[in-house]
């Protein structure tokens, strides 16, 4: 095993462990949204804020789930504060792309873009539509990092699902966001008010 191979499997098991931005966040202006994993039977809840600017000021996540599902939220929550909604989908875009094929995790921004503009309306097979990921800024878009600490994971297709559940669940608690994976709707209760409808993604 190369050593970076090694770093990668060390960060995975790093952010498995401590999981960063880990637990709930309560708030009037709160987004949520619920994933499901029947494969693995990992859960996982994503919850943000929203700033002024369209940026994602503060995010956590809570749930059941195995060491890659926990990673790979842990490092998500990382990667995505402090983005625009746009540049969150692109980034999105870019993870599932490597993770479910042979894509170099190196693309250029201008490639990230293509593929989340073609991601924005069709998502496995389903036209889902999404009116603000044209909005990106190539610049802007940044590279995956330490994300790609979880492309060994591709070598394994049952377990490609743990990896990108936070994402699916992300995508479907952005504003105005259709589910990725064809949501069902619950009520529950958040935050002590009043019960709000919350998309639930399966990614069965």
């Amino acid at each position: 095993m190369s050593d970076l191979s090694d770093l990668y499997q060390e960060v995975v098991v790093e952010h498995a462990r401590s999981p960063r931005n880990a637990g709930v966040l309560e708030g009037e202006g709160v987004l949520r949204a619920d994933g499901d994993n029947p494969l693995c039977g990992d859960r996982i809840t994503v919850m943000l804020e929203i700033d002024a600017e369209e940026r994602i000021r503060e995010i956590r996540f809570t749930g059941d789930g195995c060491a890659i599902s926990t990673a790979s939220a842990s490092l998500m929550t990382e990667a995505v504060t402090g983005l625009g909604v746009a540049d969150a989908l692109a980034l999105f875009a870019r993870f599932r792309e490597v993770m479910t094929t042979d894509a170099d995790p190196g693309a250029t921004s201008a490639d990230v873009l293509n593929t989340a503009a073609r991601d924005a309306t069709v998502v496995d097979g389903a036209d889902v539509g999404h009116a603000g990921v044209e909005s990106a800024d190539p610049d802007s878009v940044p590279p995956l990092g330490m994300l790609e600490a979880l492309v060994g994971v591709r070598a394994y297709p049952m377990r490609v699902k743990c990896a990108t559940l936070a994402w699916h669940t992300l995508r479907a608690a952005l504003p105005d966001e259709p589910a990725a994976v064809a949501p069902t709707t619950r009520t529950v209760p958040v935050s002590g008010r009043a019960a709000d409808s919350v998309p639930v993604v399966s990614t069965e």
